[in-house]
């Protein structure tokens, strides 16, 4: 195995590990009581959008661990592949830093050290599979 597939095989694991972090976004964002404030269809948007992108995520680490090879061969198709998953995760983290002001959730060591782990995660995703697509 070269070191981008084994940088690509942790990425692809790295995406089940987010989504095990993201379970908890609801109950840490005390979503039911927030989201109860809003009309029925805007709360129905927001899950749905939350779901899809839990499809997504679950798409991007079955598609790597599945064809850890194939992405690793620069084909165009891999490349590409690669380049939308970088700029998805590059994005997010962006967001993340220009946008989002977490501090008032991040009440414990424990949550602290969850979301500064995930964008470390969110990082090394953009990173490797950034890295996939131009080298």
């Amino acid at each position: 195995m070269t070191t981008l597939e084994t940088l690509l095989t942790v990425g692809g694991i790295c995406h089940f590990g987010i989504l095990i972090a993201s379970a908890l976004v609801p109950g840490v964002l005390d979503w039911k009581g927030e989201l109860s404030k809003l009309a029925p269809l805007c709360r129905h948007v927001v899950w749905t959008h939350g779901a899809f992108i839990v499809l997504v995520i679950i798409a991007f680490g079955a598609l790597t661990l599945g064809n850890v090879g194939r992405l690793a061969a620069g084909t165009p198709l891999a490349r590409w592949v690669c380049g939308f998953i970088a700029v998805f995760w590059l994005a997010r983290v962006s967001l993340q830093f220009f946008l989002f002001d977490a501090r008032p959730f991040l009440r414990t060591a424990w949550l602290k050290a969850g979301y500064h782990g995930l964008t470390v995660v969110f990082l090394y995703l953009g990173c490797v599979y950034g890295w996939a697509a131009v080298r």
